[in-house]
């Protein structure tokens, strides 16, 4: 089964070098696969979009159109089938999603996904920074009991992790800008994702805990 974003329809014989031309420049947004109870589960690329919908695992969908998948040409009708792709996908099955199964789950903690916790702030100074310049700064050190977990961490410019040494922020007179969170499950799919989609965001941001620091950001987003 061949695939073509959906900006670029061509004639039917056009199709092969459209997708090699996709490959190069598209094909490369993500669709939210959720469960059947509309719980998010994970990020898929096309290639496993195309799998659930030939094995009929797709319950419903909803958001935006953004690919078509072209399979073969049916022998007794002429017509190739199409099957459309939606940024949103729920599919059957028993639920996948620790969050919604396991109270006490916790995302696991790297620092790609600190960063964008963060909004790639550096959570001492304000600015703002590429990951190549930021750190996992422990807001309680090691050497001093502290633990590698969301609640102790925050992202940091290189330049406040060292002023800052071993020490915490008020032995070192530095002020946290916000107070680190451990993103729920909802939260943490959301911080994962690449290029988020308008409506991929504001399906997430409904699961979002009531509470949430992201909703704030995601709304200067969406207005």
């Amino acid at each position: 089964m061949s695939a073509k974003a959906i900006p670029h329809s061509r004639p039917a014989d056009e199709d092969t070098r459209l997708v090699l031309h996709a490959a190069a420049h598209g094909l490369t947004q993500m669709v939210l696969r959720t469960d059947i109870a509309g719980m998010p589960l994970e990020w898929i690329d096309y290639r496993e979009a195309a799998r659930l919908y030939h094995q009929e695992q797709i319950a419903y969908t909803c958001g935006s159109l953004i690919y078509s998948l072209y399979g073969g040409v049916s022998a007794r009708t002429g017509l190739r089938t199409v099957v459309e792709v939606s940024s949103i996908i729920a599919t059957v099955g028993h639920t996948g999603n620790p969050g919604n199964t396991r109270h006490d789950y916790v995302p696991p903690l790297n620092n790609e996904t600190l960063f964008r916790r963060d909004a790639h702030l550096c959570l001492y100074c304000g600015g703002r920074f590429p990951s190549r310049e930021l750190s996992r700064d422990h807001i309680r050190p090691f050497s001093q009991g502290g633990r590698d977990v969301w609640t102790n961490v925050v992202a940091a410019c290189r330049r406040c992790n060292n002023v800052k040494a071993w020490r915490t922020p008020e032995q070192a007179k530095m002020q946290l800008l916000a107070v680190p969170f451990t993103p729920t499950y909802a939260e943490y799919i959301f911080l994962k994702g690449r290029r988020v989609l308008t409506d991929q965001m504001a399906y997430l941001r409904a699961h979002f805990p009531r509470s949430s620091p992201l909703h704030d950001r995601i709304q200067r987003w969406l207005s």
